[in-house]
């Protein structure tokens, strides 16, 4: 667990980390760069470098946080990665369960796993579940999505690659939209951010701007139109 520099979130907390690359918004991971420079650190939960990895010693953290808390799920992983054995993602639900004071936010890129698993899941209020779309290719991550019985379910449109008209929204709760950063960050354009900001309006979904992004993220900042956009989903009573 560790504080985060993310926007939308308080903290971090990684159960598992490492991960294998499947479409594009991967191909300049942050966190497959943050895991080769941590192995250089010699931290030890890092060993094995960017190999997936569970570790058990981590289920326990979110008993000793006492003050409620925001916790992104994962962030140096994917928890519904098929190298992450089922029984281990059942024990992170547990975990998580039987926490409700916080708010967990779990997100990932494979969204015909979490539909599979999805029903075999408890899913108390406290737990936001998303998936990311970076371009038109992955849109059908939503509809996986949507079949999953989480109560707040949110998308991820970072590294926003690409148009994305026509969203169907039916079922979403919130809509996080950010641009790659990086030295090599491929660009985002203002008229496919203010499509998605119009279509979340009239569905009356959250949405919020996390970045421009590019070479210097905190020069290009988050105003978009002069405005800052950090709606947030309304928090469903855990169980």
């Amino acid at each position: 667990m560790s504080q985060s520099s993310i926007e939308w979130t308080e903290m971090t907390w990684n159960p598992t980390t490492g991960c294998t690359k499947i479409s594009a918004g991967c191909k300049y991971c942050y966190a497959e760069v943050m895991a080769k420079r941590l192995v250089a650190m010699g931290v030890p939960k890092y060993a094995a470098g960017f190999e997936v990895a569970t570790h058990e010693d981590e289920l326990a953290r979110p008993y000793t946080w006492k003050a409620p808390r925001t916790v992104f799920v994962n962030s140096m992983s994917d928890l519904f990665h098929p190298k992450i054995p089922f029984p281990f993602i059942q024990r992170v639900f547990r975990v998580m369960q039987d926490c409700p004071r916080h708010t967990f936010q779990v997100l990932t890129k494979r969204g015909e796993l979490l539909e599979q698993y999805g029903q075999a899941l408890e899913w108390p209020g406290n737990v936001w579940m998303g998936v990311s779309v970076e371009n038109q290719k992955v849109v059908h991550r939503i509809d996986h999505l949507r079949r999953t019985p989480a109560q707040v379910r949110f998308l991820s449109l970072e590294p926003l690659l690409g148009p994305l008209p026509d969203l169907d929204l039916a079922g979403i709760h919130w809509v996080i939209v950010g641009g790659e950063s990086g030295p090599k960050a491929r660009p985002i354009k203002e008229e496919w951010v203010l499509d998605i900001q119009r279509q979340c309006a009239r569905a009356g979904v959250a949405f919020f701007f996390k970045q421009w992004g590019g070479k210097n993220k905190k020069q290009t900042g988050r105003l978009l139109g002069g405005q800052t956009y950090d709606e947030m989903p309304t928090r469903v009573a855990a169980y």
